[in-house]
């Protein structure tokens, strides 16, 4: 039997990690069905793509698991220099990372002092203010405005130590966006001394006019940087990948304080071998632009009511004074959503677009739960 493991008192650690409130991952398929016996676990609660990798990106993996002795490279210099080119950069202006999260991290630690501010919408993702109290640094928040973030109030929270605003494009975890038009009026007050981070996480599932690409504002010369990922259309999830583009004293910031050797081998040559196949992204763009409505009659069907328009792959609705109930009985049935109390949203779920066969599943368990009252 193991000796007992030493007590750590709580004052050995800052008084910020103290007071944190942990990110709380889903559960993973496989320990629902072992907890609860099930035979069929259907997982909406992660916003992960329906599809996995790309054949291409498999391919590439197989390829290097023979070299996977060896460290990756930890400059990326392929998948930067291959971004750098699509996006008609400097690869000086490209930063690779953890996913998409892993990057605001890395903002975080090479920009925020204790003291400091950040300004974000709420609910929003909850790691902009998790990384920013990590380091003693102030969050921001500011209640979002018909379920899109209020631009002009997060301006007016905006003070003289506020480093970094986020916005999130489309926002996680309500799946509403602002506007070019918005975006632009925002830009015309931001103060100087703001570094503007513009998460479009979601970016490659819209179609539409009037959604901002943040590489215009980027090359326009405004104090931005734009984070991307390949966790979610490309299927890369398991594989933690994703960028920012930036000008180039943010990337080398980025490179200062991301750990050595993060991104791994399979990731970039995973990354890499996603981006040239136009003709998979519009077929997975266009399966989730027809399951998001069948997702959200599904839901209405059932008194759900999604908040919207929903740009990305996934749907909003509130559920009550507190969600968690509805998140345990669907979870009995099969189902896990997401219930949203990490967001900022303790009464709402967040529920992914899945495949036709997964959306017809969730309508029999919610069938089988209809009384459940809002």
């Amino acid at each position: 039997m193991a000796g007992r493991l030493a007590e750590i008192a709580d004052s050995f650690f800052t008084p910020a990690v103290n007071d944190l409130v942990p990110y709380e991952p889903g559960k993973p398929v496989e320990e629902v069905q072992r907890e609860l016996g099930l035979d069929r676990v259907v997982k909406l609660a992660s916003n992960e793509g329906p599809f996995g990798p790309f054949p291409e990106a498999r391919e590439a993996i197989e390829r290097c698991a023979p070299e996977l002795n060896r460290y990756p490279d930890g400059g990326a210099y392929r998948l930067r220099t291959a971004l750098a080119e699509r996006f008609d950069l400097r690869f000086e202006e490209v930063a690779p990372g953890a996913g998409s999260d892993g990057l605001v991290d890395c903002l975080s630690q090479a920009m925020l002092e204790a003291g400091d501010e950040i300004v974000c919408g709420w609910p929003s993702f909850p790691s902009y203010a998790i990384d920013a109290r990590k380091l003693g640094a102030v969050p921001r928040t500011v209640e979002l405005r018909d379920g899109r973030y209020d631009l002009d109030a997060m301006l007016d929270a905006v003070g003289p130590r506020t480093k970094i605003v986020y916005i999130c494009l489309p926002n996680n975890p309500t799946g509403t966006t602002n506007t070019r038009a918005e975006l632009d009026a925002y830009f015309e007050r931001v103060p100087e001394h703001v570094l503007t981070v513009l998460d479009q996480a979601y970016f490659e599932y819209i179609d539409d006019p009037d959604y901002p690409d943040g590489v215009e504002d980027l090359n326009a010369g405004r104090r931005v940087v734009v984070l991307r990922t390949f966790s979610k259309i490309y299927g890369l999830a398991g594989l933690r990948i994703g960028y920012a583009l930036a000008p180039a004293a943010v990337v080398t910031a980025i490179g200062k304080v991301r750990r050595a050797f993060d991104i791994t081998t399979p990731a970039q040559e995973a990354a890499l071998a996603s981006l040239d196949s136009p003709d998979e992204l519009e077929r997975r763009r266009r399966t989730n632009d027809e399951g998001r409505p069948e997702l959200e009659a599904i839901l209405r069907e059932h008194a759900l009511d999604p908040v919207g328009p929903a740009l990305a792959n996934f749907l909003f609705a509130e559920v009550g004074d507190d969600s968690r109930p509805f998140f345990e009985t669907l979870l009995r049935e099969g189902v896990i959503v997401r219930p949203t109390h990490g967001f900022g949203a303790p009464d709402a779920v967040r529920v992914t677009v899945g495949t036709p066969d997964d959306h017809r599943f969730l309508a029999e368990a919610l069938d089988r739960v209809s009384t459940f009252s809002k």
